[in-house]
C-alpha cells in the first residue's frame, strides 16, 4: 500500500484496488506535489471545512466521479453541490470497500467563507483508518488533548500524522506529546511550512521522535512510504 505526501495536509492512499485522498488542498497550496486534474481518487475524506482542506474537492469528485466522506454538516454543504456524500459523525465508524473508517474528536473550527460570511461546517475531526492491514490515524487540524491517550490506548496506530506548524494547531512539542500518548509506530509531520506563520523544522521533529521510540518520516511532498515495507 503506498501513501505519497503532497504538501500541507494532503495524503493520496493507493491500496492496489483503490485510492484515496485526504485533505486535497493543492492548486492553492505552493508546495502542493500534483495538481488537481492529476489525482485519482475513488474516495475523498474531509477532516473539516477550512479552505485550505476542502481545497479542491469539487473538481476532484467531479472529474473522478468519487465519494465524499465527511462529518455530516460539512457532507450535505457537498451535497447541496450535486456530489456524491456520506455523512457520518464523531465516534461513528463504518466499514466501507477500502476498509473501515472511523471520525475521532479534534480540537479546531470548520467553517467556510461565502459571500464574505463564515459558514458553519460541523465539528472537526481526525480520521482512523483501518485499511489493508494497516491503522492510520489523521488527526486533522488539532490542539494537544488528552483523548488522544485513548485513541492510542484503544488502537495499535501504525503511522500517525500530525501538524506541527503551531499558530493554527499543537505545534512541535505538542505533537511529540501526541505521538507518545497515541503510541504510533510511525509519525509523518504534516500542516507545516505552507505558510510563513507555520513554518517549523519537520527533520528536527523526527530527530526528536527518535528518544520516544517512534520513527519519523518529515516527506517532502510527493515522497511516499509503502506502508508494506514499515517494520
Amino acid at each position: 500500500m503506498k501513501l505519497t505526501y503532497l504538501g500541507h495536509s494532503s495524503i493520496h492512499i493507493n491500496t492496489g484496488e483503490f485510492q484515496l485522498i485526504i485533505d486535497p488542498f493543492l492548486s492553492g497550496n505552493p508546495n502542493a506535489a500534483l495538481q488537481p486534474d492529476e489525482i485519482k481518487a475513488d474516495y475523498i475524506l474531509l477532516t473539516h471545512g477550512h479552505s485550505d482542506h476542502i481545497g479542491d474537492t469539487e473538481e476532484i469528485a467531479k472529474r473522478n466521479g468519487a465519494t465524499i466522506i465527511a462529518v455530516v454538516e460539512l457532507a450535505y454543504y457537498f451535497e447541496s453541490k450535486g456530489f456524491q456524500t456520506i455523512g457520518m459523525n464523531l465516534g461513528g465508524s463504518c466499514t466501507f470497500p477500502f476498509g473501515k473508517l472511523q471520525f475521532t474528536p479534534a480540537l479546531h473550527s470548520s467553517s467556510v467563507q461565502i459571500d464574505g460570511v463564515n459558514v458553519f461546517l460541523g465539528s472537526p475531526a481526525g480520521i482512523l483508518l483501518n485499511i489493508d492491514g494497516h491503522t492510520l490515524y489523521h488527526s486533522g487540524d488539532t490542539a494537544l488533548f488528552s483523548d488522544l491517550k485513548l485513541i492510542g490506548d484503544r488502537n495499535s496506530i501504525d503511522l500517525a500524522l500530525l501538524p506541527i506548524g503551531d499558530f493554527f494547531t499543537m505545534g512541535p512539542e505538542d505533537a511529540l506529546l501526541a505521538a507518545e500518548w497515541l503510541k504510533a509506530r510511525h509519525v509523518i509531520p504534516v500542516h507545516y511550512n505552507t505558510f510563513p506563520p507555520i513554518n517549523q523544522d519537520g527533520e528536527q521533529f523526527v530527530a526528536n521522535l527518535q528518544p520516544l521510540g517512534i520513527t519519523g518520516h518529515a516527506l517532502k511532498p510527493g515522497e511516499y512510504l509503502n506502508l508494506n515495507e514499515l517494520n
